[in-house]
């Protein structure tokens, strides 16, 4: 079975998980989110959203308190400057809460529940205002108390990743193959770019521009005012967003490979042949490039592409790594834990199992 024929079994997959969400088993059928602060790791998997002590692993808090059916958590959470927890559902129920990060109830007094599809991207949060994609198309404008501050802005296409922004306008790619340029003053799409494929991860802003790459199989360069321009091709879809690091892009496809470029000269610097599917995004943690395939595997590469370390973790691996303090959090799912730590060495600190409760 190729590549592209498997993730598109999983994306069926995922459609019906939506109806389905898991009722209490310990190791969730779903991928996951992650985030992370100084103290805890939030894991968002099945029906619930845990927390987690970064010292040892172990549970601190899970929402909500008993399982319920139908709520499906797959987003990774997001993190506030006021102290809130963000995520929503993808369940037959969707709502859209903010959560204490240090005990897990809820902050609002009602969750949003305006958004008609499920919530699989993460919210960004811009001063004072909460920007929400959602799968039906519409990105929901939400103040800090939940409440809406203005008209949905109406995208079209699926919104499966999260927005980004240069200060002055916000970037939301969508599966209906466009990049979509937002005035955040008036709500207005201004510019709207065809990327020739569906683009479910979010660009990264550079400098003049943001970079996105599509199941077009490139990576594209956009300007706020619309021009763009592919600068590198792949043979496979690109799945996760592109990594900049002064004038490096790094960025990887579903052929299993990683690339870097020079964006100053449009010369690839290098690539690197892993041995299966990458969907997550790339992690760039101090001088280390981490790589997650599908087939599972937790890889390190330093900035030349060299294979520094590489363990297995088990399942498959969807979600992108994420750096907390001197620990790189991974989360695959369809594996014997949901939730695993490594230090730079590749050494494992823990593993979370979520209890039966």
């Amino acid at each position: 079975m190729n590549t592209k024929r498997l993730i598109l079994i999983s994306l069926l997959a995922l459609g019906a998980l939506f109806l389905s969400a898991c009722s209490g088993t310990a190791v969730s059928n779903n991928w996951h989110g992650v985030a992370a602060d100084a103290e805890h790791a939030y894991l968002a998997s099945g029906s619930f959203v845990y927390a987690v002590d970064l010292t040892n692993g172990k549970e601190v808090w899970r929402y909500p308190a008993e399982a319920n059916s139908k709520l499906l958590f797959y987003a990774n959470p997001v993190l506030t400057a006021d102290g809130q927890l963000l995520i929503g559902s993808a369940g037959t129920n969707h709502p859209f809460v903010s959560l204490n990060p240090a005990t897990g109830k809820e902050n609002w007094t009602e969750s949003f529940t305006k958004g008609k599809g499920a919530w699989l991207a993460s919210p960004l949060v811009v001063d004072d205002t909460i920007y929400a994609p959602n799968t039906d198309g519409f990105m929901y404008v939400l103040g800090l108390d939940g409440k809406e501050v203005s008209d949905p802005i109406e995208l079209g296409g699926a919104l499966w990743s999260a927005p980004t922004t240069d200060g002055s306008s916000l970037y939301v790619t969508s599966l209906d193959h466009h990049l979509h340029i937002v005035d955040p003053a008036n709500g207005v799409s201004d510019q709207r770019i065809d990327l020739g494929g569906a683009a479910p991860s979010s660009p990264v802003i550079g400098e003049n521009g943001v970079y996105a790459g599509s199941f077009a199989s490139t990576i594209e360069f956009v300007q706020s005012n619309g021009d763009h321009k592919v600068i590198a091709t792949t043979n496979n879809w690109i799945w996760g967003s592109p990594v900049l690091d002064g004038d490096t892009l790094f960025y990887a496809d579903l052929n299993g490979k990683v690339f870097s470029l020079d964006i100053a000269s449009g010369n690839q610097n290098w690539e690197a042949v892993q041995s299966d599917a990458i969907v997550a995004s790339l992690l760039l943690a101090g001088d280390q490039l981490y790589v997650a395939t599908e087939a599972g595997n937790l890889i390190a590469l330093d900035r030349d592409g060299k294979t520094i370390w590489e363990k297995s973790v088990g399942g498959k691996v969807y979600t992108t790594p994420v750096a907390a303090g001197d620990l790189i959090l991974v989360a695959p799912y369809q594996a014997e834990f949901s939730l695993a730590a490594y230090d730079a060495a590749g050494k494992q600190a823990w593993t979370f199992i979520p209890e039966k409760k």
